[in-house]
Parts: structure tokens; sequence; C-alpha cells
């Protein structure tokens, strides 16, 4: 058995989730590739995949196995990389994710302008705005807004953003505006469903000191742009990060509240897996953007 290919096939199958599509990726039969497969498990004596005439699903074990694999061909990727010339010129696929609102507003362009200066690298891009187990899925790269999310990653940070509170006019014309972050309790906010803090909102008092205040209100949502349009309308206050509702803030729809206390500020991270060697597409990738929003953040108020 040639353990170096039914790895890579054994990867394949588990990340594009079917024998055939897998076949096709390696340009090998869909029997050759189960061969693989079997011969694989045959060898570590262990089942690594459940298969059914409908979907194939990782073991324990091969959860196990899959995430060390996809590790050993990496580092043997890389290891080809370090004696040949795409250590320093960036080629391959890149498997990023990224929050729905920051990747269309200021990763696609960036990603853009990528492709322009390295040709041979070519992206997938999964968007969500829930936190993405990156080694799990078998993603090179995350953009991540505030916290990283575990400590086997690596993080390096491309901008901050600071989050606003806010309402519409047509909010405010109807109900008192608040004058501190305790006046919240009495108003309808805005929550989002994949807040680290859940419904509470942080701030800045004059004097420095942290404020806290738990909120809530007739709109819970998983996705910031409803958030905003829900606040645009009229719906309630709202609490976000300025790469959010910046557009809408600057053409007056809505406008910013509790003037004097400032609201919490975070970092936004490129995070990669931690490992000794990293491919050059994707450290290419990361300077590329610490170098862009250094030179200008867009969405900053």
């Amino acid at each position: 058995m040639d353990r170096f290919q039914a790895l890579t096939v054994f990867a394949r199958v588990v990340e594009l989730g079917s024998f055939a599509r897998a076949a096709e990726r390696l340009d090998l039969s869909t029997s050759a590739v189960s061969r693989h497969v079997a011969e694989l498990e045959a060898h570590l004596a262990v089942r690594l995949l459940n298969r059914t005439t409908r979907r194939l699903s990782l073991t324990e074990s091969g959860r196990a196995f899959f995430e060390r694999c996809v590790q050993l061909l990496a580092d043997l990727d890389e290891a080809e990389q370090a004696v040949s010339a795409a250590a320093v010129v960036p080629r391959g696929t890149l498997k990023l994710t990224c929050s729905i609102t920051f990747g269309i507003r200021h990763i696609a362009a960036a990603i853009a302008a990528f492709a322009q200066r390295y040709p041979d690298v070519r992206f997938e891009i999964e968007l969500s705005d829930r936190a993405v187990d990156i080694v799990e899925e078998g993603l090179d790269l995350a953009i991540r807004i505030g916290a990283i999310g575990s400590q086997a990653l690596i993080a390096r940070r491309i901008g901050t953003t600071q989050m606003v509170c806010y309402a519409a006019p047509s909010y405010l014309s109807a109900h008192e505006t608040p004058a501190t972050p305790d006046d919240l309790t009495r108003h309808a906010c805005l929550t989002y469903a994949y807040s680290a803090a859940g419904n509470v909102w942080s701030f800045r008092e004059p004097n420095g000191r942290e404020h806290t205040v738990r909120v809530g209100g007739i709109a819970h949502a998983n996705n910031g742009q409803m958030l905003a349009a829900l606040a645009t309308a009229g719906m309630g206050i709202a609490y976000e990060p300025d790469f959010i509702i910046a557009p809408e803030l600057r053409a007056g729809l809505v406008v910013p509240l509790l003037a004097g206390y400032t609201p919490q500020s975070s970092g936004i991270f490129a995070v990669y897996p931690s490992r000794r060697h990293l491919s050059a597409k994707v450290r290419a990738f990361v300077d590329f953007l610490v170098e862009r929003f250094a030179a200008k953040q867009e969405w900053a108020l």
C-alpha cells in the first residue's frame, strides 16, 4: 500500500464528502478511491468512515485520524515547497472563512486585489457568522472579530473595529433618547445570537470605568446586517461593529447614542492553525491583509 497516496485519498474523500467527487478531483476511478480507503482501514485495523447509501461520516477514530492526516499532508506539502520555487511563490487553493458582512464588504475586494498579484492562488470561501472550527473543517485561515476561540491557533491582528450603539430617528421620535447605558433596560434592544457576552452590552464611562448592562427586546438574530436593517426601520436600538453600520451612519439613516460613553472595541484577526511552517499562500495573504488594512480601514467612522 502506498501510504502517502492512501492518506491523500482519504483526506479528499472526507473534505469532499464523496468517493465519486474525490475520484474526480484526484483523476482516479471511484473503485480505486474506495480501495485506497479500504486498504488504509485494514492497515490501521480500524474503521475510519461510516458508509450509507446517502452519506459518509467519520467515526470517532476517523475524525482523530483525519485531523492528524491533514496536518501531516500539510507538513509534507510545505517540506516540498521548502526545496522548490513554491517556497516563495504562493500557489494552490487557499480555504478561508469569514463573517458574512465583513467578508462581502472588505475581504472580497482584498481577495480580488491579491489574486491579481498572485494569479496561481485560487480561493474557496465559506461565509458564516458562527465561529467555524478551521482545523476540523480543513480550512487554512479564518478572519475573526474579537475572541480567537482556541489557544491552538495563531492570530495576527489586521485591524480594529469599534462597537456602536445606535437607533433610527424614527425610533427616537417615539421613545425617550437614552442618556446612560442603564436607560437601555427600558428600551427595545436588538440582540445578536453569536455574541460571546450574550445580551450584555459594555461601555466605558467618562471616568474610564467599565460599565455593563443587560438588555432585551423583541428581536434576536444571528446576522448583523439583519439587525441593522431592523434598527434602520425603527424597530429598536442596536449595538454592532462599525463595519456593519458605517454606511447607514454616514447616510444619516441611524444616529449614534450615549455620547460620552465609549462602546468596547475589538481586534480583527487573521487566524490559522499553529504550525511550525506556514504555507507560502497563507503567509502571503495574511501579510497582504496586514499591509492593506494598515493603510486604510475603510469601515472606521
